[in-house]
């Protein structure tokens, strides 16, 4: 059962690979066999570093994904160097925390675009290079909590989670057939750069710690296993699903 979630031979590009969840990702692929491809705008030298002292390989293509006039580039940078594509993994992320009645037209604009604009349009390129190779493939979207709940003071937030989910269900219906898997990961509340604002606020902090029955923050370890799952062979008939990793928020 081991070599169905072996990933050796396997090419996966991750958006956001620098820090936090994307790196957790990253990890994962690496040591389950893939050659990884880092996408994004900070320095993912320490990424590098470890997976290259587990042997593994990986190219960082450096590009703002704030628009979707990069991914072409990136697939043909993926191809040249590692000659297929196999996974996309669609982490990359921000959040912009404002009360609903003074949100901007910009914080809107600047989510939906990152969070589902450029993740549709990714989805779409890697399915046509996942046709064009004849090989099938696996999409991972990252999707939140907020996929399935309101929050607050996160409108745009909010909006693009909940439609990466119906996306995500879209796309697998249309994409099954032709042996391409899109799933998604809802993460919990982890330790990562976009909750830093509210693990600093020790009110709110109390009361999300409160209702994890797990009793703790995720960690992008925690990610790391279910995005290999979802890339690998032991997850081929999965198809539309968006799998909580929350430590039980969702249960409670």
């Amino acid at each position: 059962m081991a070599v169905s979630f072996d990933l050796k031979g396997k090419v996966a590009i991750v958006t956001g690979c620098s820090t936090g969840l994307g790196q957790g990702i990253c990890l994962g692929m690496a040591e389950a066999g893939a050659k990884v491809v880092g996408v994004g705008m900070s320095d993912p030298s320490n990424t590098a570093k470890q997976i290259a002292a587990m042997g593994g390989e990986f190219l960082w293509v450096k590009a703002d994904l704030t628009s979707i006039d990069p991914i072409q580039g990136i697939l043909d940078q993926t191809i040249e160097h590692f000659g297929a594509l196999n996974i996309l993994v669609n982490n990359a992320g921000i959040i912009r925390r404002e009360d609903s009645i003074n949100f901007t037209e910009k914080d809107w604009d600047d989510v939906m675009n990152l969070n589902l604009k450029t993740v549709f349009f990714f989805c779409q390129a890697a399915a046509k290079q996942f046709l064009k190779q004849g090989t099938g493939g696996k999409i991972i979207n990252i999707a939140s909590m907020l996929s399935y709940q309101g929050g607050i003071r996160v409108p745009s937030y909010t909006s693009s989670k909940s439609g990466l989910l119906g996306l995500t269900r879209l796309l697998a219906c249309e994409w099954a057939k032709d042996n391409i898997n899109v799933n998604g990961i809802a993460p919990g509340y982890m330790d990562t750069n976009n909750t830093e604002a509210l693990r600093n606020d020790p009110e709110r902090s109390a009361a999300i710690l409160g209702r994890i029955p797990a009793d703790r923050w995720g960690l992008p370890s925690d990610i790391a296993g279910p995005a290999v799952f979802l890339a690998s062979s032991a997850s081929d008939y999965v198809n539309g699903f968006t799998l909580a990793v929350d430590g039980g928020w969702l249960a409670r």
